[in-house]
């Protein structure tokens, strides 16, 4: 069977799917937050103060609050404690900011209660960076030397960076529900809990879309392995 080179074969229709999921998720993201940062929240403090406001009622006050670089780069690190902003919702007053916050805040919740899915998602990041690093590198020097065990092996450890994002998708749902929940027991008003849904439920499909975007591709690797088994 002829072989068609990495760069240009038959089996890149099937990240497709995946590649306008992604746009779309992402387009839908950046329009949701944008729509919505122009909306003020009547709590009136920045996402900065929210945050604070936020961590101490529920009795986090070994977690601090910095600013970050970058859009939308907000994050909670467990390692350190330390619930990052960006610079779109670190000074913002808008109800999307304090969605984010919320979100991140809830990060911080699922790491104070040992949040299962979360402990597996952090135990399973050195396994997924080397993967999503060394797959592709592994599987085509296993083409060029010839070699089914350099190949496999090379599937096997993108299958590690598949089952993060899969192991994502329940962190990242939880914290969404924790903060919603949160939400109205720190004074926001229902109005604008819902537009905080919309925001939060953006964000969740870019996840969606990466989970499916992986399995795509780890599809896309076993399908060109067994081209290169039926050339063989």
């Amino acid at each position: 069977m002829f072989f068609y080179p990495f760069w240009f074969d038959p089996t890149f229709i099937i990240l497709l799917p995946g590649l306008i999921l992604s746009l779309i998720a992402q387009a839908s993201v950046q329009s949701t937050f944008s729509k919505y940062s122009k909306v003020i929240s009547s709590t009136g403090e920045t996402g900065a103060e929210f945050a604070r406001r936020m961590l101490s009622s529920l009795g986090l006050y070994d977690v601090r609050v910095e600013a970050v670089s970058g859009f939308l780069t907000d994050h909670y690190d467990p390692r350190n404690k330390v619930l990052r902003l960006s610079a779109a919702t670190y000074s913002s007053r808008s109800v999307a900011a304090l969605g984010v916050v919320a979100h991140e805040v809830g990060h911080a919740m699922q790491h104070q209660e040992k949040y299962l899915p979360l402990v597996l998602r952090n135990f399973s990041v050195p396994f997924a960076s080397i993967g999503s690093n060394l797959s592709w590198i592994i599987f085509i020097i296993g083409f060029l030397f010839y070699s089914q065990t350099l190949i496999q092996l090379g599937i096997l450890l993108f299958a590690f960076a598949v089952l993060f994002t899969l192991i994502t998708l329940p962190v990242e749902f939880n914290a969404s529900a924790r903060a919603i929940k949160t939400l109205p027991l720190m004074g926001m008003p229902t109005s604008e809990v819902v537009h905080v849904k919309k925001v939060l439920g953006a964000a969740a499909m870019t996840y969606v879309a990466s989970a499916a975007m992986a399995i795509l591709q780890l599809l896309r690797m076993l399908m060109i392995a067994g081209m290169f088994g039926d050339r063989d």
